[in-house]
């Protein structure tokens, strides 16, 4: 039973993970923009102004449940 019950937790986890969305272009912009703004405001930590925001965005798109993006 335990197995039985492992074994339906796994399934659902992997189809939840298996489901994220794509992110539209206008999202990606918004969340862009957003981060250029916290850059700006709060700086980089001494990272190149591009790949912070990279980072920026692809934090955000995952918390909203969105596949990460290679190059913004």
């Amino acid at each position: 039973m335990k197995f039985l019950l492992g074994l339906m937790f796994s399934l659902t986890l992997f189809a939840a993970v298996a489901d994220e969305d794509v992110a539209d272009a206008a999202l990606i912009a918004e969340l862009k923009q957003y981060c250029n703004d916290i850059a700006e405001e709060d700086g980089t930590d001494g990272q190149d102004l591009n790949t912070f925001l990279l980072e920026c965005v692809n934090n955000e798109l995952t918390n909203e449940g969105y596949q990460k993006v290679e190059k913004i």
